[in-house]
Parts: structure tokens; sequence; C-alpha cells
């Protein structure tokens, strides 16, 4: 008994990751390499950890900064040589589904909603909007595609074949990602996995796109016992705003969209 209470408790350094994933301005900061490398490195330098936990709650966006930090949770991983193991909460869809792959293991809850790989481009057309109230478009540029994708003017089939082969490449990488982390585990039978579909948590387990339902202090606590130290990694808190700060926020609330897939896009970004 005396040998139980002196036990060292295990520590398990924890990062939250939750929002669309980019610099997308608005009322909170969307999940970007800047915003959370920090946290990151500081929850790796921790010795002695029985494993980095990461929770993610994110419907996805970027597939750049989705990317750089999948790249750095790895990076971070190999390096310190430490099990990363990733928790979904109400969401991990797309980017954030790519974000998670990093992860040694992933686990969700019953009702989390996981998947959606694939790539999204949202826009709207006005040509004839403006053709019927009699407004002319002017537009002068040095090459052919500068102007492309212009919401004021007819879709181009030339416009959309260059957008679509963006995207197959982007989807290309996404794949590689997801094939590379889930290895066997992952049905590859199924087509629907790489359709573009979401599933619930236990859907997702017979897909092999995470490992388990449990939530973080349950699977830690089979996996490493009951004698645990969490450490949430947190952000200095800043309540700092300039009046630029604030019009440029209310304008971006202006010119968002959701879709279906329940992501929030903006209308020229290609996302995840």
């Amino acid at each position: 008994l005396m040998l139980n209470f002196l036990k060292k408790k295990k520590i398990i350094p924890v990062v939250h990751m939750s929002g669309i994933i980019g610099n997308i301005g608005g009322l909170r900061n969307g999940i970007t390499i800047s915003s959370i490398e920090n946290l990151l490195e500081k929850a790796f330098k921790i010795k002695n950890s029985a494993a980095v936990a990461i929770l993610i709650n994110s419907p996805g966006g970027s597939p750049v900064q989705s990317s750089l930090i999948y790249k750095r949770i790895k990076k971070l991983a190999r390096a310190k040589k430490s099990k990363v193991i990733f928790f979904v909460e109400d969401v991990a869809a797309s980017g954030g589904y790519y974000i998670a792959c990093a992860g040694n293991e992933i686990y969700a809850d019953e009702n989390s909603i996981v998947g959606s790989i694939g790539v999204i481009y949202t826009s709207f057309g006005f040509d004839k909007l403006i053709k019927k109230y009699g407004i002319e478009r002017r537009v002068f540029t040095t090459g052919k595609y500068k102007s492309i994708l212009d919401s004021f003017q007819k879709q181009k089939l030339s416009d959309v074949k260059k957008l679509k082969s963006i995207q197959i490449e982007i989807f290309k990488n996404f794949k590689e990602v997801v094939l590379k982390s889930r290895g066997k585990k992952i049905n590859k039978k199924n087509k629907n996995i790489f359709s573009g579909s979401f599933w619930a948590g236990k859907e997702a387990i017979k897909l092999g796109l995470v490992d388990g339902i449990g939530d973080l202090k349950t699977v830690m606590e089979k996996k490493f016992g009951e004698k645990l130290r969490y450490i949430p990694i947190k952000p200095k808190k800043s309540v700092s705003f300039t009046v630029r700060d604030i019009l440029s926020r209310m304008r971006f609330l202006l010119r968002i969209t959701f879709t279906p897939s329940s992501s929030i896009i903006l209308f020229i970004i290609i996302s995840y």
C-alpha cells in the first residue's frame, strides 16, 4: 500500500484544437500552424510523458494549414519518440480528420462525426443578375487565368478544368496521408471512404477510420492506469482588439456560408 501511495502519476499533456482550420478572421480565430505550433512544442517538451493527447473538434478548412499541422505533429512525435493519441469531440471531418491522422491512434464518441475525406470549392454566379440590371463587368488582366472563376462572368469550361485539376492533386495528397496513417486498419474495399461521405463513431470504427469509442480519461486510464496527471496546454489569453480588427471581423460575418456538410467555406477558398 505504501509503495502504491508513493508511486508517481504518469503525465499526459493535453492539447485542444477547436474550430475551422485556417486564418478565417471573424469573432473567433481559426486553427493555424502559427496559432497551434507553440502549444504543440510545449506538449512534446514535457519529459517522461506517457503519451501526448490531442482533442480535436473541427469540420475542416484550409488544406495547407491541415498539412502543416499534421507534419509538425509527426515531426515532434518522431523527435521526442512520443506516442500521440487523438480524441474526436463533435467532429473530425475533412481537414480535421487529416490532422487526426497524425496520431498513432484515434478515438471518438459514439455520436462523433468522422470522415468527409475530399476537397470542396464553393462560389456563386452573379452574371445573370448583373445582366438583368444592366450592369457591365469590366476586367483587365495580363494573364489568361488571372480572372479565373470570376463570379460576375459566365462560367468557363477551361476554368472548371483548371480548378478540377488542382482539386484532384490536393485530394491525392489527402488520400495518401489517410492510407499511410491508417495502414492495414482501413477498409480499402469500401470505396465510400474517399467519396466525401461521413459517419458516426461506430461506423467509423468498421471502416478503420478510428480505433475505438472512448473519451480522454476512460481510454488513458485503460492504457496507463488510474494514476495519471493531465497537463492542459493552453494559449495565453489576449483581449486586445483594434478598431480595424473589429471592422474586419464584422465584414467576415457577411462573407461566409454554411454547406450541407456543416463546414464554413469562404467564397473563394478551396477547402478540405
